[in-house]
């Protein structure tokens, strides 16, 4: 039998993802805001329903290619919130399109978001003691400070912790799941 972290559960699409995906170190800096923005569309809500319409959030915003998101206006916010596919929050969909303009504004400036985000870590994933996992950490605040600082939107420090989490700033793997030792 595998074991993995309570979360996943028994629902197949939630199992592939904490297999493959979740507390995977990323270094693409596309990606990390991707889901940055995702788990901010998650508050109030639970990941798998995320995960369900990842693929139309895709869709939706031009493949999360910054470049593209960024020059979105009103009538793409219009757009989006008539999208039976996505979570048709304004505030969310707005705070995703100016977390485009900010991370072009970074890159612009000479500064990459995954060393930007990498360095609150000293470039390597921490490591969680596999058996009590917090909902927000000092670090989570810090990092949350520093992104509303820029301008994001929905990245409160619990919000940012799930975030480091999925992209393997810290590796939270309960101690006897298959994939701790792995990421």
């Amino acid at each position: 039998m595998t074991i993995r972290c309570a979360w996943a559960g028994a629902d197949p699409l939630m199992q592939a993802y904490h297999d493959s995906e979740w507390g995977v170190p990323e270094r693409d800096p596309r990606m990390l805001w991707e889901t940055l923005m995702l788990e901010g569309f998650q508050a109030g809500l639970s990941w798998s329903v995320i995960l369900r319409k990842r693929e139309a959030f895709r869709a939706a915003f031009a493949g999360f290619d910054p470049q593209a998101v960024a020059r979105f206006g009103e009538a793409d916010v219009v757009r989006l919130l008539a999208d039976p596919g996505i979570v048709r929050a304004r505030a969310k969909i707005e705070a995703t399109i100016q977390g485009a303009r900010i991370w072009c504004g970074m890159m612009a400036r000479g500064e990459d978001f995954a060393a930007f985000c990498w360095a609150f870590t000293g470039g390597a994933p921490l490591i969680g003691d596999g058996r009590n996992v917090p909902a927000r950490t000092a670090l989570s605040e810090t990092i949350s400070v520093e992104l509303k600082r820029r301008g994001f939107k929905f990245v409160g420090p619990t919000i940012v912790y799930a975030w480091m989490q999925a992209v393997g700033l810290v590796n939270d793997h309960a101690w006897d799941c298959f994939r701790r030792g792995e990421v």
